[in-house]
This record gives structure tokens, sequence and C-alpha cells, in this order.
């Protein structure tokens, strides 16, 4: 009997998680977080295998966990062939080389998991700069003589110094350069992305805005009538997508930019400055919020919070909360005393607490089902005109 031929398929690499309960983050927090770091890992094609948290009042020093965690990971890890360790938090320089020594596998930590992604997904040249510059800027102070994983290229014609010199001051002098070269390049796309916003003219700008995956997407789709790019993972949209909208006889631009996510990376925030200047210079933002998450208050925490830190919080914001068609809860029943928390809140118990908070902006809509559009265009249709006919007041005759 002939033998079945061996697969061909690449092995999927494992990966295991870590993360801390400090006195920040207790451990309801601190496990949502390596949730959503296993959704990060999956996205970037490697496999979550086990997850390890530990209790501590701040990272370790030398190596983030302590020594008996540290203990506990290298034995599972050669008992369950990990080939990845990955860490809920931005690790140090000596953090990742102390635990590269020790645990002799490949180590990531959030930010350069997020680098990573984004760079997979970059479908444009502008995209693809930006990520290159924030990758770059990252491994500068990390190098350590052996980075594979990026092109060693110079400007101009000059190769290595003299044959005493390091190679670690050779690769540094070489990143250095890349990073001079990418800030010129996106410095001339960022001018020419200026360029285009400003030749769009005084038209009233709509910007989506919102927590990475929550269907900003989709909803651009179903409002402007286009296909943009839509997926169910992490960062689907990198570069930004603009659309002519028109609402009865009312026009106006809708922009479909990055997704936020917790600590996103400050190199990423830098070099994305011209597609967050959409943000910035919107009239309205469309906060997006997956309603069905059970983090979705925290998420948009983070998206306020990423607001104000890039100048954008002073906005008008309609608040629409998407995913209606798949958000559960579990009812309580009469005898039950105990107390009552996020999962037993049915969907009309948060609407009637979000509809009475803030500016009263705040909408509930499934953009897969395409229930309760009409109630948000016409939202959208009277927040525009307001601005609209301030804007142009000779054309007050035509509503």
């Amino acid at each position: 009997m002939s033998k079945k031929p061996e697969s061909t398929a690449p092995k999927q690499r494992k990966a295991i998680l870590v993360g801390l309960i400090t006195k920040h983050q207790d451990v309801d927090k601190a496990q949502e977080y390596l949730d959503e770091l296993a959704f990060l890992v999956e996205t970037d094609g490697l496999l979550p295998t086990k997850q390890f948290l530990q209790r501590l009042e701040k990272p370790d020093k030398s190596t983030f966990v302590g020594k008996g965690k540290l203990n506990e990971i290298k034995t599972y890890i050669k008992e369950n062939d990990i080939d990845v360790v990955v860490f809920d938090d931005e690790l140090s320089p000596s953090q990742q080389r102390n635990l590269e020594k020790e645990l002799e596998r490949k180590i990531l930590d959030r930010t350069y998991l997020i680098l990573e992604i984004f760079a997979a997904r970059a479908r444009t040249a502008h995209a693809s700069t930006q990520v290159k510059l924030a990758q770059y800027q990252y491994l500068l102070p990390r190098l350590t003589g052996m980075w594979t994983h990026l092109e060693r290229q110079r400007g101009g014609t000059g190769t290595r110094g003299g044959a005493g010199e390091k190679e670690i001051e050779t690769d540094r002098r070489n990143v250095r350069d890349r990073i001079s070269v990418l800030k010129k390049e996106l410095l001339d796309i960022d001018q020419q992305m200026a360029t285009q916003r400003k030749n769009r003219g005084e038209m009233i700008r709509v910007a989506l805005v919102g927590y990475t995956n929550v269907g900003k997407s989709t909803l651009m789709n179903l409002l402007s009538k286009s296909t943009v790019f839509a997926e169910n993972k992490l960062f689907a949209t990198l570069d930004t997508t603009v659309r002519k909208v028109v609402i009865d006889n009312l026009f106006f631009l809708l922009s479909d930019t990055v997704g936020f996510i917790r600590k996103l990376p400050t190199q990423l925030v830098e070099s994305f400055k011209s597609t967050l200047d959409e943000v910035r210079e919107a009239d309205v933002l469309l906060h997006v919020v997956d309603i069905s998450h059970p983090a979705f208050a925290n998420q948009m925490e983070t998206v306020t919070n990423t607001l104000t830190e890039i100048g954008a919080g002073d906005k008008l914001i309609i608040t629409i909360f998407n995913k209606t068609d798949a958000y559960h809860f579990t009812e309580k029943e009469e005898d039950d005393l105990t107390p009552e928390t996020k999962d037993n809140v049915s969907l009309e118990q948060l609407k009637q607490t979000w509809m009475s908070k803030g500016n009263g902006l705040n909408v509930f809509i499934s953009a897969t089902e395409k229930n309760n559009i009409d109630e948000l265009r016409t939202m959208v249709y009277n927040e525009v005109k307001k601005l609209h006919v301030k804007r142009y007041p000779y054309h007050n005759l035509l509503y």
C-alpha cells in the first residue's frame, strides 16, 4: 500500500499570551484584554493556545513577570512546542532581550503585534509607507544585530564603515537612514493629501470613527451605496476612503478611517497623521459602537480618549450602536436576588439608558440586517442640514 503524500501546508505557529493583574487593572479587565490579544494573535496568523495571568503591583523591570511565573511559562513552552510568546503590554528593549534569552523563543509585545498586522494589511503605497516608518521607529532602540524581517537598505552609494565598526552600529545607521527617507516620503504624501482635502472646498465632512471591527466599513457601504472592503477582522481598513453621500437633496463627504484600539502604538499615531487629519478636520463624527461586545463601554472610552489625544474631542458626535442583531442577554428570574450585571440588561433598557446621556444623538442599528437605517439617515441629515444652512445661508430655500 502506497503512503499518502505528506501535507505541504505550512504548520501554524503556536503562541501563548501573557498579561498582568495590577492595581490599575483588575482580573476582569486583564482577562478582557487577553481575550482581545488572542483576537490580535489570530489576525496575525498565529494559533493562541494558552493564557497566563499574574498578579503584580507593577511589571518586573527585567522580565515583565516574576521568576516563578517565568519558570511556569518556560516549562509549558518546552512541553507544548510553543513558537511565540506574546505580552499584552509594550516591553522595554531590556525586557525583550532578557525574555528571549530566558525563553529561547520569539517574543512579541502588543505594540509590535499591531504593527505586524498593519504591515500585512497595508494595501496602498501610502499605508505601506506609514506602517514601515512606525516599524522602524519601534525597532531602532531594540536592535540586536539580527533583524531579518525588514530589508537592510541605505540611501546613496555608501556601504559599511571601517573594518572595526560594530555591526550593531551599522544596523542603527541603516535604520536611521531608512527613517529619514520614509519621513520625507510621508511628508510629500501628507502634503498631497492636505491638498486633496483643501480641493474638496467647503463641503460638509463627516467621518466614521470607532474601535476596530465594529462595522464602520459595512456602514460606509450602506450610506454611500459603494463597495468598500469590509471584513470581520481587526484593522480591515487602513486607508481612508472618502465618498460623496446624498440624503434627499443634501450632499456631504463621508470618510471611513482606521479603527482605534487600546494602547494604539504612538509610532502609528505619528505616522498615520494624514489619515487622522480626516478625523480632525471633519465637521461631524459618527462614532460606531459594537453593542454586542461585552466590553463596548470600555471600547467607547478608548475611542473618546483617542479622539481627545489627536485634538478631535470637541467635535459633534452621533453615536451609532451597531450589531443590535447580535446582542444577547440573560433575563433574571423574579426571585433572583443577585446583583444585576451588564449580562442581564436588555437592549431596550440599554436604549433608555443611553438615550438620556450626552447630546441625545444616539441611534441603535444593525448595518448587516439594515435595521433602523432610516432613523440613522434622518439623524445624520438633520445635523448636516444645520451645518449646511449655517455655512450656506443663501441655500435655505432648498429645505
